[in-house]
């Protein structure tokens, strides 16, 4: 089964307030910075946009310093529930073979797995930024099976919050999908195997599918 990381196994909107909050304190930053931040990163961040900060405002300290405190600030506020972290133990034990595959910068991705528990729990991990392909490119869930040893054609599960890239890049892996439900849905998108409120949810399903 494949997850993906944002919005999925991990509250990444709180972690990254909260990391805006303390590097904007940090630096003494004013209100215009924290708004240019809070606009601009909110879907996702990487190097290049700390290169646009500094040069938007003038700022003296240098790009990849910035983005290195992000990467650190965002990681150490980055947190997985116990009870999923309990459920994927789960799974493990159940045989079950588990990825991630996720959008983003490899650094910040792979400090957040790291910094949240989720490095020990899981077989393997696809980052786009690693790749050069993002979801739902059906490359980027051919990566991410075969870092678990696994093949697409074995069949399997993605499970995620994002309609199109998740559950619809998990359509075109020929996988079986669960939709963590919160953003609109496209209504030209043919419909998941399963929608859930809550990852555990989705993690309950796939233990009673092994059952």
């Amino acid at each position: 089964m494949l997850f993906d990381l944002d919005g999925t196994l991990i509250d990444r909107q709180a972690a990254f307030s909260d990391a805006v909050t303390e590097l904007c304190r940090n630096h003494a930053y004013g209100p215009d910075i924290q708004q240019w931040l809070r606009t601009e990163l909110v879907e996702r961040a990487n190097r290049d946009d700390f290169t646009r900060l500094r040069d938007r405002f003038g700022l003296r300290e240098p790009a990849g310093q910035l983005w290195q405190e992000y990467v650190d600030l965002i990681a150490t506020a980055a947190t997985c529930r116990p009870h999923v972290l309990e459920g994927l133990a789960r799974l493990r034990a159940a045989a079950w073979t588990i990825g991630i595959v996720t959008n983003g910068a490899s650094d910040i991705q792979r400090a957040k797995v790291a910094a949240t528990g989720l490095a020990g729990l899981v077989d393997g991990i696809a980052v786009s930024g690693d790749h050069g392909v993002r979801k739902p490119d059906r490359r980027l869930f051919a990566l991410a099976a075969d870092r678990c040893g696994r093949r697409l054609a074995d069949g399997g599960w993605m499970i995620g919050d994002h309609p199109v890239g998740d559950i619809g890049g998990g359509h075109q892996a020929g996988l079986r999908t669960i939709w963590l439900r919160g953003r609109p849905w496209p209504e030209e998108l043919a419909a998941a195997d399963h929608t859930v409120d809550d990852i555990t949810d989705a993690i309950a399903i796939l233990l009673n599918e092994w059952e």
